[in-house]
């Protein structure tokens, strides 16, 4: 039985293959899309638990199909670009994605960012121990990964709602971008800051003004913090 389904979208037979030998090899069950049409229509047919998704495809680019994707589903999406620009890392991350992997890359790398996701998500094997904080109007739950505002049920990507759990586990606690990028996106990350930034604002988003208890901080010239009135 396979421990997770991958759905790999890239035009590039070589790449995708490649990485369906991978990926298999470490047992998981693979579906490849040469296209950005055709990978939602697998995404439809079979939901995945994680998706590898190359930005440049025909018919509908990697952007277009994550847009898609987040319309309907939280499931995790790593990006895969040949393209190496701050921009592209940003746009990605403000439609909806996880993480992004630049073009060439070791297959091993991807092996280990699927693997940490998976862990996350709690579909690497048993669930874990319920893991939750709690603040007025504020429920954060990793075991299930859902955050509840103001008794609301609000989309929120994994990375999103690590971030967010990870923040307010230790509340009033000053973190600096890189801490965050190590201590959330973990190791195998090799991002900038503006990841953390992008994240955050997408999280001010959902939480502005929900409560005067509470609130995401940002410390100038430092880094971010949830601050807690005591």
């Amino acid at each position: 039985m396979p421990i997770g389904k991958i759905l790999v979208a890239d035009d590039d037979q070589n790449i995708a293959e490649l990485l369906r030998l991978y990926l298999e090899k470490e047992g998981y069950a693979v579906t490849i899309a040469a296209d950005g049409e055709r990978a939602l229509e697998k995404f439809a047919e079979e939901p995945p638990d994680i998706v590898l998704l190359d930005i440049m495809m025909p018919k509908l680019d990697g952007w277009q199909v994550c847009r898609e994707i987040r319309k309907k589903s939280n499931c995790p999406i790593i990006m895969i670009t040949a393209k190496g620009e701050t921009f592209d890392k940003v746009l990605g991350l403000e439609l909806g994605a996880d993480d992004y992997v630049v073009k060439p890359f070791d297959a091993k790398e991807i092996v280990a960012r699927i693997k940490a996701v998976m862990r996350r998500t709690g579909k690497a094997g048993d669930m874990p121990d319920i893991k939750e904080v709690s603040y007025d109007k504020l429920v954060v739950n990793m075991t299930k990964y859902e955050l509840k505002v103001d008794g609301r049920v609000v989309d929120t990507p994994p990375k999103e709602l690590e971030l967010l759990y990870h923040l307010a586990s230790n509340p009033n606690r000053v973190y600096t971008r890189d801490q965050l990028l190590d201590e959330v996106w973990g190791f195998e990350y090799y991002g900038d800051s503006r990841t953390v930034d992008v994240h955050v604002k997408r999280l001010r988003e959902k939480l502005e003004g929900v409560s005067d208890q509470w609130s995401l901080k940002t410390v100038w010239g430092v880094g971010y913090k949830f601050e807690v009135k005591e």
